[in-house]
């Protein structure tokens, strides 16, 4: 039985690459069927855009921007391919936001992430993503059916029921949130039950910080691994295992071009370098072109031991929508990126806001090999010019800012 879904996973990368450039063109011209991706792709020939390079010249479409995008033209923002009334669900997350789901078979692409930590057909998974209003359940449903797996649509909540379901089931997989595996295992101690039949675990939604995977793996369960999915997109990457072995990084699903941007831009960054994760998606109902998720990560160098040849992040490492407010004011990353732009001695910046609450202190730390008086003049009358605000300017050695993706960072003081 092979380890892999199919042969797409070991493909050569150039081979990947091409297929990705190839589709790109037919990509753009679908999406910009739809009245609002028509709107945002105005001027755009899509037969120009068949490179990396081309692609990167486009706008980028945030999450963060759905909402009011969908609040004109109600329920998807005219975002889609396909008519609402055609879709096989609608679903309704936070904010509110409408997020859609066709009629094919792992709509989500969410066989990739089972399938990779070694569910198989004839395994049982207890599904504890919630099943009301939004998607996540659904997305290990439909990848669950293509493998051939059964589900338990255990949900969230009632504890004491999914230690039930866990004992008289024996399922092989749990699905959910790290943090409610957890309580189940604790009400499986309480209620002195045998949920040794759990070996895998397939967590998201939420941090796995490494001492929780450990407790995870001290409780019984051999494999705990993790996969990166948002409500617009599904399936975006997913861990490893490889003789038991956890792969470093995850992996990046086929039917994606991955981009790494600087928060509040869409410029890319340098390889390695922390920044948020942007997509394009190949889906034939909600086509999505470089569509910033807000979610930080950073592209990790080589291939992974477990054979896939794609491009591994290194998992979620944060949120970039680093807005904050200064003296009753908003400021942005974008401002942050305006002022750099002016100045292309600088190499790399970052906002710090410090001081007591109502006592804002801005400044501006500039990574520059040129110093002078009259650079930090000119990038303080900028940081005024584009933020509203007073702010000071200090220049700091190349590299010494962190590989973390802040643009600004807030360092006030809150007690």
């Amino acid at each position: 039985m092979s380890a892999y879904l199919d042969a797409l996973e070991t493909r050569h990368p150039q081979s990947r690459e091409q297929a990705l450039m190839t589709r790109l063109p037919q990509l753009i011209a679908q999406a910009q069927t739809a009245a609002g991706w028509a709107a945002i792709l105005h001027g755009v020939q899509a037969a120009d855009i068949q490179s990396r390079v081309a692609l990167a010249q486009l706008p980028v479409t945030r999450k963060s921007d759905l909402k009011n995008i969908q609040r004109a033209a109600l329920p998807f923002g005219a975002l889609t391919t396909t008519a609402a009334r055609q879709m096989s669900r609608i679903f309704m997350s936070p904010g509110p936001i409408f997020d859609p789901e066709g009629r094919a078979q792992d709509w989500w692409r969410f066989a990739r992430p089972l399938h990779a930590v070694g569910l198989r057909a004839g395994h049982i998974i207890q599904n504890c993503f919630s099943y009301h209003f939004t998607p996540a359940a659904f997305m290990v449903e439909g990848g669950a059916a293509k493998i051939g797996c059964a589900v338990i649509p255990a949900g969230t909540g009632q504890t004491e029921m999914q230690v039930q379901a866990i004992v008289e089931l024996r399922p092989d997989a749990y699905v959910g949130t790290p943090s409610f595996l957890k309580i189940i295992i604790e009400k499986a101690a309480e209620m002195n039950a045998d949920i040794s039949s759990l070996q895998y675990a397939i967590v998201g939604a939420e941090a796995l910080p490494p001492s929780l995977r450990q407790w995870l793996q001290d409780q019984g369960i051999p494999h705990v691994v993790q996969m990166y999915a948002t409500a617009d997109i599904g399936n975006i990457a997913y861990e490893t295992v490889s003789d038991g072995t956890l792969n470093p990084g995850m992996i990046l699903d086929e039917d994606l071009i991955l981009e790494i941007v600087r928060p509040g831009t869409g410029d890319l960054v340098d390889a390695g370098e922390v920044g948020e994760v942007v997509v394009t998606s190949f889906n034939p109902d909600y086509p999505l072109i470089r569509f910033g998720t807000g979610d930080m990560s950073a592209i990790l160098p080589g291939m992974s031991p477990c054979g896939r040849t794609n491009t591994r992040i290194k998992g979620w490492l944060g949120r970039a929508d680093q807005t904050t407010k200064v003296k009753g004011m908003f400021v942005h990353p974008s401002q942050v990126a305006e002022v750099v732009k002016r100045h292309p001695e600088i190499r790399k910046a970052r906002l710090v806001v410090s001081g007591e609450m109502a006592n804002d202190v801005m400044t501006l730390q500039c990574e520059s090999e040129v110093r002078d008086a009259a650079l930090k003049a000119a990038i303080i009358g900028s940081l005024r010019e584009v933020t509203k605000l007073r702010g000071e300017v200090i220049f700091v050695d190349y590299q010494q800012l962190p590989n973390d993706g802040k643009v600004i960072d807030d360092a006030r003081k809150y007690e």
